[in-house]
């Protein structure tokens, strides 16, 4: 299975996908990460490892539709099976989930549905939960929803601060991830209507 990895910042998880890989516990072919930012840091991680990047910025195309298609065509070109967006700060049209749907994943820092948005971690903290967590699910048209591939919990203790939370997290997040797509890969993982049924054994 060819994976693209699509992310704007850091890219730990790309690196902790990479890394499954790479041991060998992850059988598939990290083919291609797509980045819209020229300053992410995961450019440089995709590049140490040895694996092809395409920069596509979205002020190179005259509409979002257009921006998209230009995406579409790398994934095309290197005959992409999944999506796996890992940090990818834009969300995509119903068009472009619609053309892969069932073949795009996100990882979110919550135990979904709670704590949607970009400050998963932040709102889980000052809501004072004791706990909260990980969610790998397919993309649907809707912000951080589809069906749930796996979730894991993290406890927040009372000596959590919303540093230390958001490092908890990120560990998880970096088992989490790889494990997911594996599933994917071995075929354990089927769309029953707006469920994804996980068979582990």
């Amino acid at each position: 299975m060819n994976i693209a990895v699509f992310a704007s910042g850091r890219g730990s998880n790309f690196s902790a996908i990479a890394r499954a890989v790479k041991r060998g516990a992850l059988k598939a072919n990290l083919s291609l990460l797509v980045c819209d930012n020229p300053k992410a840091a995961v450019i440089g991680r995709a590049n140490r490892a040895g694996i092809k990047t395409v920069l596509v910025k979205r002020q190179d195309f005259s509409s979002k539709k257009d921006f998209e298609a230009g995406i579409i065509q790398h994934l095309e070109d290197e005959r992409i099976d999944l999506v796996v967006l890992a940090g990818f700060m834009r969300l995509l049209s119903p068009e472009f989930v619609a053309q892969y749907k069932g073949r795009i994943l996100n990882i979110h820092p919550s135990l979904l549905p709670s704590f949607k948005g970009t400050q998963g971690i932040r709102d889980a903290f000052e809501y004072g939960v004791k706990l909260t967590g990980v969610t790998v699910h397919f993309v649907d048209d809707e912000l951080d929803h589809g069906p749930i591939i796996l979730q894991a919990p993290v406890e927040v203790e009372e000596r959590d601060s919303p540093g230390s939370l958001e490092e908890k997290i990120h560990k998880l997040e970096h088992r989490l991830y790889p494990q997911a797509i594996k599933l994917i890969c071995e075929g354990k993982v089927k769309l029953e209507g707006r469920r994804a049924k996980v068979t582990t054994l």
